[in-house]
């Protein structure tokens, strides 16, 4: 059995230590054998990016023996050495801003003249020094130079939330990348890779020439796992846990529900994000390792300050135009949300060029939503864990009457009373970040034919039907149930319904009363 790359993003030593790799190098063929030479991709992070960033650079070095047996391997891509400048902007310390910024790029710029044996003049521009370094190991090898920078927008994103930091080093970055286009007749290849694609007076702006593949159905795959892949390259490690897993279909159904579903074009192909996906397999644990890696504070912040409504992110449409829009003089959640991974495509309808959107996965809405319990509802951490894990329990037991009393009425009156809003809805986005945090299928504001109901919560056993009312009574949310008929497509699915009506006082910020009946 090939080992797990765990944590391992470095091609050549994945390769030689015999641990798995899926082969993405068919694409890369055709991404490195085309017309055009410079190619931007934009994946969130942990996705595969710096693997590809690597696999390129060793490509380019030409040490063909590390790709025996791979797809690029059958065809006639011509194999040489050109000299390779490798810039990892992940690396350094950038959140200090400006002088942390020109100090982590200059190392970098050394690192990579050292590693060519070119000269650089420490203290001109970096600009000037990047040019330099182009220049001079194109005239020391006699080939052209390949050009490889990994998060080429850590830079930015790590002073995201200070304003004036933020637009001096755009300024720096957008002086030093334009550097790519400006030297591109000593260019055999150029990639870049980040999160996020700043437009406009940004970044980008000097960077037209760049081929943009991030949306594109032939590059759709080429960072990420198929279904298809995962269960032929991991094929040993799904063995060793479909027994505890009630067998190899339930198992594949729950992975998949678990980790894939994030979409990068028009077509419906799907992947797993790789890290989270081979984390699992390290321990067959469920739990939300891509996530735990880190949520940037200023989605959140984004998320606060915009007042944006987490009941749209639910099948949210946005435009073709509206999905790119990343102008950083005026930054947007739902686009930044996507670009990072916290929502994906879901659907795409051509004749209008709208995309939906929504969370790609169990994990990401699950752990997203532990996080805006706790982020923008001011819980402690400790409440929220607490809550959790009751209001689960009593759900998958069938016991409203607790989950009601015990959970959520006392949870409730712990958000802060400045945080209350005079409306229905938010009420109700309370309820749907909670049950969200508890990884259950919580679907608001459901359209069925005689209605929109609030809120169903699908469990294995029960399904919940929650209608919320606001300074109104419980009794008229139950009776707006019964009148709609909300659960006639949840019957015959033999599970237990519950109908439950909640009423909201406004005043006293706390469930007034509520009432349930049950549906055997």
């Amino acid at each position: 059995m090939l080992t797990l790359p765990v944590g391992l993003q470095e091609f050549e030593y994945i390769r030689m230590n015999n641990s798995l790799y899926v082969d993405k190098t068919d694409m890369i063929y055709d991404l490195v054998s085309g017309i055009k030479k410079q190619y931007f991709l934009s994946r969130p992070r942990r996705f595969g990016k710096t693997l590809l960033c690597w696999t390129l650079d060793v490509l380019f070095s030409g040490k063909k023996e590390l790709f025996e047996g791979l797809a690029i391997s059958k065809t006639d891509w011509e194999w040489g050495s050109y000299p390779v400048i490798h810039l990892d902007m992940s690396i350094g310390d950038f959140n200090e801003g400006v002088d942390s910024a020109k100090s982590s790029i200059q190392a970098l710029l050394e690192e990579n003249a050292e590693k060519l044996d070119v000269d650089l003049r420490i203290g001109n521009p970096l600009s000037v020094q990047f040019r330099q370094l182009i220049n001079n190991a194109t005239k020391k090898y006699g080939k052209p130079a390949v050009v490889i920078v990994d998060e080429y927008d850590n830079p930015l994103l790590s002073v995201i939330e200070d304003g004036e930091e933020f637009k001096e080093v755009r300024e720096i970055l957008k002086n030093f990348y334009k550097i790519i286009k400006s030297s591109e007749p000593k260019l055999r290849f150029a990639f870049l890779t980040g999160i996020t694609k700043f437009a406009k007076v940004s970044v980008f702006s000097t960077l037209n020439n760049l081929t943009d593949i991030t949306l594109e159905p032939q590059y759709a795959d080429i960072c990420g796992i198929t279904q298809e892949e995962l269960e032929l390259e991991f094929a040993e490690h799904i063995d060793k846990y479909v027994e505890s897993n009630n067998g190899k279909k339930n198992y594949l159904e729950k992975l998949k529900k678990f980790y894939n579903g994030y979409r990068f074009s028009e077509d419906a192909l799907t992947v797993y994000n790789p890290y989270g996906i081979v984390k699992h397999f390290e321990s067959g644990k469920f739990d939300a390792y891509w996530f735990e890696t880190g949520t940037p504070s200023y989605l959140i912040n984004l998320i606060d300050s915009q007042k944006v409504d987490i009941l749209t992110f639910k099948n949210k449409i946005v435009t073709g135009k509206g999905l790119n829009n990343y102008n950083t003089e005026n930054i947007q959640a739902v686009p930044m949300l996507y670009q990072a991974g916290y929502l994906t495509i879901v659907d795409y309808d051509k004749a209008t060029d709208n995309y939906t959107l929504d969370y790609p996965n169990t994990e990401v809405r699950a752990a997203f939503s532990e996080e805006l319990v706790e982020k923008c509802l001011k819980v402690s951490e400790s409440d929220k864990d607490s809550l959790i894990a009751n209001i689960s329990q009593y759900l998958f037991s069938g016991d409203i009457t607790s989950a009601m009393e015990l959970a959520l009425k006392p949870f409730m009156a712990k958000i802060p009373n400045n945080l209350a809003i005079r409306h229905e809805q938010y009420f109700q986005t309370i309820f749907h970040i909670i049950f969200n945090a508890l990884g259950l299928k919580c679907h608001s504001e459901v359209s069925i034919a005689t209605g929109r109901v609030d809120s169903i919560v699908d469990t294995p056993k029960y399904v919940y039907c929650f209608e919320f009312k606001l300074n109104k009574t419980a009794e008229e949310a139950m009776e707006q149930i019964n009148k709609n008929e909300y659960l006639t497509p949840y019957t015959g699915t033999g599970k237990t319904l519950f109908k439950v009506g909640v009423n909201f006082d406004y005043e006293e910020r706390k469930i007034e009363n509520w009432v349930f009946e049950k549906v055997e």
